[in-house]
């Protein structure tokens, strides 16, 4: 038998930190106690005015890269998971791939919102699993949504943040990846997200007019407060089952770091302890597709994953996508 195995991790955080006091300053109101309080987030940090999306990817893939001993040249793909992608088209993993120097990956992205790298780790995982012509894949999750900030809009610039994280997957003859599983809920997919500049409302004067000049991210209704309570469990559950595992045998969650409240009612509602979710919402903010491989690659640098633990992950996204992994940790 043939199976992922993750080789390495990296991940890049950008310079500029916005804490909670400065996004006071900018709103004109009070908001870290709240923030801190019901969400536990007290900074975010944001791409340079020079930065894209590809160059958060790039910062990230080479930490990985490096760690793991691979050349850009030996990569033979690269999946690039994001919903703030370079441009509509074509796809941001090919700036990469060009911006890399690694002439004999393939490309593509993966658009499933916040859910995206843990779908794309799926995806990922199995090409090597059926196919012995993929030797080192890159999977990259990278968010640049303070490009879609209103940064008047209290319920989305207090949240969001620009980063990346990565891994380098490579074959082994023991998992490695175990297994995944993949929900959604697809009534919600008018809840959340940036609606304006594709198909349906294309970016026209008219519509730019109802964003305030630009396309940007919004909270247009709300999700049921239990949502991620209610199916992170179901999702660990169906997926762990699968494999034969218990949540005791779980040494690490990583769950989406959108709200630090929820990660601890959900390890509530496991019966786990909380030392076994880590978590990095506090320090750098909410950044969607790359915050589980960003939180990853902190507790791997912390030493809180060891040879032979065994990982799970959990993520939603706006969509509602939601997607889980389980992985066997041998780097």
């Amino acid at each position: 038998m043939r199976y992922a195995q993750i080789l390495s991790t990296g991940r890049y955080v950008p310079e500029k930190v916005l804490t909670n006091a400065d996004i006071e300053n900018i709103l004109g109101e009070k908001v870290d106690e709240w923030l801190q309080q019901n969400v536990g987030i007290r900074e975010r940090h944001v791409m340079a005015d020079d930065q894209a999306t590809s160059d958060l990817c790039v910062a990230a893939a080479r930490q990985a890269l490096e760690r793991s001993g691979t050349k850009p040249e030996e990569l033979d793909l690269i999946i690039v998971a994001t919903d703030t992608p370079d441009y509509l088209s074509p796809a941001t993993a090919s700036v990469v791939q060009a911006k890399l120097n690694a002439p004999n990956a393939g490309t593509y992205d993966l658009n499933c919102a916040c859910a995206g790298w843990v779908t794309a780790l799926d995806v990922g995982s199995k090409t090597i699993a059926a196919d012995d012509s993929y030797r080192r894949i890159l999977v990259v999750g990278a968010y640049g949504m303070t490009r879609y900030v209103n940064w008047k809009d209290k319920k989305t610039c207090t949240l969001f943040a620009d980063g990346a994280g990565a891994v380098v997957l490579g074959a082994g003859d023991k998992p490695g990846f175990m297994g995944a599983k993949l929900l959604a809920n697809g009534e919600y997919h008018d809840a959340l997200g940036i609606y304006t500049g594709g198909t349906h409302r294309p970016a026209t004067a008219e519509s730019l007019q109802l964003t305030n000049g630009k396309p940007a991210v919004q909270f247009v209704r709300k999700f049921p407060a239990t949502f991620n309570t209610e199916r992170w469990p179901m999702l660990l559950d169906q997926l762990l089952k699968r494999q034969n595992q218990t949540l005791d045998d779980v040494k690490l969650f990583v769950f989406t770091q959108l709200n630090l409240r929820t990660i601890e009612a959900t390890m509530k509602v496991l019966n786990q302890p909380m030392e076994k979710a880590h978590y990095t919402m506090d320090k750098w903010g909410y950044t969607g597709s790359a915050c589980i491989p960003m939180t990853l690659d902190d507790a791997v640098v912390q030493g809180k994953v060891r040879r032979g633990d065994l990982v799970a992950f959990c993520a939603s996204g706006g969509g509602l996508a939601m997607a889980s992994a389980l992985y066997r940790w041998t780097a």
